[in-house]
């Protein structure tokens, strides 16, 4: 079994140390989530997407899901796990659709 001597340790655990920190820095930073004075705006602009789409007989048959929930909270505590970026889609997303069955 081989035993490292005491100054080969220390140099092996401070290699370990740089090339943790170095990878450490090479990885994508976390998204950050979207903060709750963006998400009551989100929120609320889904909501309004979703009366519309449950107004029109033409967008009713399709709003179906999480994305046309008429439940607050749905749509407050999702976007508070995304960061704005993905907001947005959802919104553009919901956009979308009623642009198409509203005619």
């Amino acid at each position: 079994m081989f035993k490292a001597s005491m100054p080969t340790a220390i140099l092996v655990a401070g290699l370990i140390t740089v090339l943790i920190t170095v990878l450490g820095c090479l990885a994508p930073p976390a998204a950050q989530a979207a903060d709750p004075a963006f998400c009551a705006g989100y929120t609320d602009a889904a909501l309004n997407q979703v009366r519309i789409a449950m107004s029109s007989p033409n967008c009713m048959a399709g709003a179906r899901g999480a994305r046309w929930s008429p439940e607050r909270h749905v749509h407050f505590d999702w976007c508070l796990t995304q960061p704005p970026a993905a907001a947005a889609a959802e919104r553009q997303a919901r956009t979308d659709f009623l642009r198409g069955c509203r005619g």
